[in-house]
């Protein structure tokens, strides 16, 4: 079992206080799904991400499985590492879906445990599907190699395997953007980054992110994600929300941008 590591910082540590916090972060949305095969979604503290997470969430539609992919802050595990393991939260429970995770070709996927232990960026995403939906699986990938090379590999091993085993699959990408520069600079370098996400150009993505030295943290998730949708037939994304942290505490000289993508 994969215990929750950031329950009580980065999002409450009770249930019921826990939902009404979600609940907070979709109101006055619209709940209508759309048929998305990808998305981009914060990780911070759900005081300041979550508004701009569940613009995503809200528009998610049902699935068998969501494989959901994060950067590897801790620097602990394998370079792409696949979890096996039950993981809990204050919600309750969600299984790993180990049929889907058999499935991988695991050229470039191994499985280790040891990277999830005290990551955050997939914990975090969790709660979230748990307010939305039931009876759904995970496949938590971290991912502490990023270049472009090994992004591509990583979404071309999704793709395969969600050919091969068939099942209703949506795949997220846990990012947080341009870190600790005033609001302005990181609006306009994340605006100039996000521009080639919402071509679904990888490799001018990965230009624009060493043109500019870039803080985006979760860059080879976003990139593998991207691979893998559109190897199973995605044509377009769409910016459902940018925030960044000034939004929520009015302190805009040095912030984190937030981005809700979704690609269908």
């Amino acid at each position: 079992m994969r215990f929750p590591a950031v329950a009580g910082q980065f999002y409450p540590s009770g249930k019921n206080d826990l939902a009404r916090e979600i609940s907070r972060c979709f109101t006055g949305l619209s709940g209508i799904e759309r048929p998305v095969l990808g998305a981009v979604v914060p990780h911070a503290g759900y005081r300041y991400s979550g508004r701009t997470a569940a613009h995503v969430y809200d528009v998610l539609p049902e699935a068998d499985t969501f494989i959901i992919l994060g950067p590897n802050h801790t620097g602990y595990g394998s370079p792409v590492s696949v979890s096996r393991e039950n993981w809990s939260t204050p919600m309750g429970e969600v299984s790993s879906d180990t049929e889907l995770i058999d499935a991988l070709p695991k050229k470039i996927i191994y499985i280790d445990e040891t990277a999830h232990r005290y990551e955050h960026s997939i914990e975090v995403q969790l709660p979230f599907l748990q307010y939305r939906f039931s009876g759904f699986g995970i496949v938590p990938v971290c991912m502490g190699m990023q270049d472009e090379e090994t992004a591509i590999e990583v979404g071309e091993e999704i793709a395969e395997a969600i050919s091969r085993i068939g099942k209703k699959v949506v795949i997220i990408a846990s990012s947080d953007f341009t870190h600790y520069q005033p609001d302005n600079i990181a609006r306009e370098n994340d605006a100039y980054f996000l521009d080639s996400i919402m071509k679904m150009d990888v490799p001018a993505f990965y230009r624009k992110l060493y043109e500019r030295s870039a803080t985006v943290c979760g860059y080879g998730p976003v990139s593998a994600m991207l691979a893998a949708t559109k190897k199973l037939g995605a044509t377009k994304a769409k910016l459902l929300d940018y925030s960044t942290s000034g939004d929520a505490t009015g302190d805009l000289s040095g912030v984190v941008g937030y981005a809700g993508i979704i690609v269908e």
